[in-house]
């Protein structure tokens, strides 16, 4: 089955506008927690070939599920809640229910960067960043090592 072609900055606007109208009812933690999550999606739209970039973006959507269930959970008023406060809590309510949705996308992005599903002993683990940069601080080593002129089934010349 085909996925569908959702581009990320589509998914960070759809969640940067609900976050947006969550932000009326909900207390300053909403705001921090989402925002910075949508920060991360802005660092992985501008370096496209970045694995680091797109799966912290990926994990910080998965850690503010958590996080969203519990602050409204929380601050959700019981009583006298005002047509805006009602209209705030739909949008974060609807944000929480659009985001697992938006963690497949932006997962089936991060295989596309060449990202690998790999289980890490704690949240710091080797990078995955596959880059074409090569240091000049440790030369090459041959993988054989009579690859040299002499090597060659050649006899060494004596000048």
């Amino acid at each position: 089955m085909a996925l569908p072609a959702v581009n990320l900055k589509a998914i960070l606007l759809v969640h940067w506008l609900l976050t947006s109208w969550g932000c009326i009812l909900l207390p300053g933690a909403y705001a921090w927690a989402n925002f910075s999550i949508l920060a991360l999606g802005v660092w992985a739209v501008a370096q496209r070939d970045s694995i680091d970039a797109i799966s912290m973006f990926l994990g910080g959507l998965m850690a503010t599920i958590l996080l969203d269930m519990i602050i409204i959970g929380v601050f959700y008023p019981r009583t006298g809640l005002s047509d805006t406060g009602r209209f705030s809590a739909g949008m974060a309510i609807l944000s929480l229910i659009l985001k697992p949705v938006s963690c497949y996308f932006v997962y089936h992005m991060y295989r596309e960067r060449g990202g690998e599903l790999q289980l890490r002993v704690g949240f710091f683990g080797p990078s995955q960043e596959h880059s074409a940069y090569q240091t000049i601080d440790s030369p090459e080593v041959p993988t054989d090592p009579f690859a040299g002129p002499e090597g060659r089934g050649q006899a060494p010349s004596t000048y």
